[in-house]
């Protein structure tokens, strides 16, 4: 026979019920500050990142202090990017090698950097006459973009992940000491150019090398080069290109958009919790919004600045324009022929733009 109790008052139910309500909710706090079931702390990764720009420079450095000071207050400080300038863990363009060797835990830069070793990933950078950024994101994020990114660097054998972190508006297509009229005033110029749109130039007569952003001004006072693009308006001022060549020529047809990149080491990776990993990855996709929105928000002010220093700023004849444009279809049909990775990539960007055409031709107000 089962013990029998004394019936409680309503108000003793009701007493009783607050008790242990109470109780429970002691227990759960305890777990929680304890690191019990109810809130997992996480363990606190910080990261080594080498940069392959000065973080003082005008978006594309303040773009990655953005980006770690976001990444420490969504994650509780549990992941901290500590940043390096060029050249104090590895050069610029070292990062990649760094990266993937585990010599460093993550690099932030561009992948058309990586040409030499992976034809493809200016496809993953900049693309001449190619998407603007909202086109770009929509390949990246609703298209096959992602996941053929981070393919390209395992066929390769690079052991990263891939991350997009930022997308900047059209670039300058181009600082001169003298106007650029016609095909025969690029004859033997030397031209500091990025990616694909430099393969373009080179087909043109251009000699063409590569610096990273630190070098192109000593490269222009000394006169290894003749002429540079580099990024946008606000950038180029920055780096003070103005004040040896003021002829800088628009539209930006060899970088409509540019994405930028943080790699990380993948065992650097895998040690970050699902959490972590997911905090990392939403805090990129949100310096993507930050950096396009920053960027558009300032050019026109650079440009007028640029104006009353006396810089000439020119537009592209149409028949320059279209000899660019016919100058890249035959590199970028060469590039496909050459590399079996660069040709998969591209045939499906080519489709989806196809496909993505019958709405951005008819939905877009031409400008």
């Amino acid at each position: 026979m089962l013990p029998s109790f004394p019936i409680l008052s309503s108000r003793m139910r009701y007493l009783t019920l607050l008790l242990i309500i109470a109780t429970l909710t002691g227990c759960s706090q305890n777990a929680s500050e304890s690191g019990g079931p109810a809130r997992t702390k996480e363990r606190k990764a910080r990261i080594e990142l080498a940069s392959f720009i000065p973080a003082s420079v005008t978006v594309l450095g303040e773009q990655i202090v953005h980006i770690a000071e976001e990444l420490e207050q969504v994650s509780g400080d549990s992941i901290s990017l500590e940043i390096y300038d060029p050249g104090a863990l590895v050069g610029a363009l070292e990062i990649l090698d760094a990266v993937s060797d585990g010599k460093i835990d993550a690099g932030y830069g561009s992948a058309g950097f990586w040409a030499g070793k992976i034809p493809a990933s200016p496809l993953f950078s900049a693309i001449p006459f190619g998407p603007d950024s909202s086109e770009f994101m929509a390949w990246l994020y609703s298209g096959n973009g992602l996941d053929l990114y981070q393919e390209m660097y395992d066929q390769a054998g690079f052991d990263v992940k891939v991350l997009v972190c930022s997308i900047i508006p059209p670039e300058t297509s181009g600082w001169f000491s003298k106007e650029i009229n016609s095909a025969a005033d690029l004859d033997d110029l030397k031209m500091r150019f990025f990616g694909l749109g430099g393969i373009v130039m080179g087909k043109l007569g251009v000699s063409v090398s590569v610096q990273p952003g630190a070098e192109i001004f000593p490269a222009l006072e000394k006169g290894v080069i003749d002429a540079t693009e580099y990024a946008l308006p606000s950038i180029d001022e920055n780096q003070g290109f103005h004040k040896l060549v003021n002829y800088n020529y628009f539209p930006g047809w060899h970088q409509q958009s540019t994405t930028f990149e943080i790699i990380v080491n993948r065992r650097v990776w895998d040690n970050l919790s699902p959490t972590q990993q997911a905090q990392f990855e939403s805090v990129c996709k949100a310096g993507i919004v930050h950096s396009i929105a920053y960027s558009e928000a300032t050019q026109s002010a650079a440009i007028k600045r640029n104006q009353e220093r006396g810089v000439q700023v020119k537009q592209w004849s149409p028949e320059m324009l279209n000899l660019f444009r016919e100058t890249w279809e035959e590199v970028v049909e060469e590039q496909a022929a050459k590399d079996p990775f660069f040709k998969k990539a591209w045939t499906d960007l080519k489709a989806f733009r196809e496909e993505y055409a019958s709405w951005g031709k008819r939905a877009y107000i031409p400008r």
